[in-house]
């Protein structure tokens, strides 16, 4: 699972929940591997481990029902809910009614 827009905040520790498109056969307990690029990766670019994830909870979610507190947890404590909408699908070419997963991981190695 790549974490190239928050790296930073992964590797700081304070990114517990993440959100994606896709990823909807996740289960708690599953352990993914966390990287920091997988696709797009130039001639020569290696993927960046950055550690493996325990997944505690996964459950579909409208981008736009963020709360305060996931923001937080998505690592952007000085973000408002609509500011990370915006950035989500911004990145994402969706919209804010659009469904996504909403992923609770613990970092489980390095």
């Amino acid at each position: 699972m790549s974490f190239s827009l928050t790296t930073q905040q992964f590797t700081a520790g304070t990114k517990t929940v993440t959100r994606r498109v896709g990823w909807r056969n996740l289960t708690p307990g599953d352990h993914i591997q966390a990287v920091e690029k997988a696709m797009g990766l130039r001639k020569g670019e290696k993927v960046v481990r950055l550690g493996v994830i325990e997944i505690l909870s996964c459950r579909r979610e409208r981008i736009d029902a963020i709360t305060r507190e996931d923001v937080v947890r998505e690592g952007f404590p000085a973000w408002t809910p609509a500011q990370f909408v915006a950035f989500y699908c911004e990145h994402n070419k969706c919209r804010p009614a659009d469904l996504c997963t909403r992923i609770e991981f613990r970092r489980v190695s390095k």
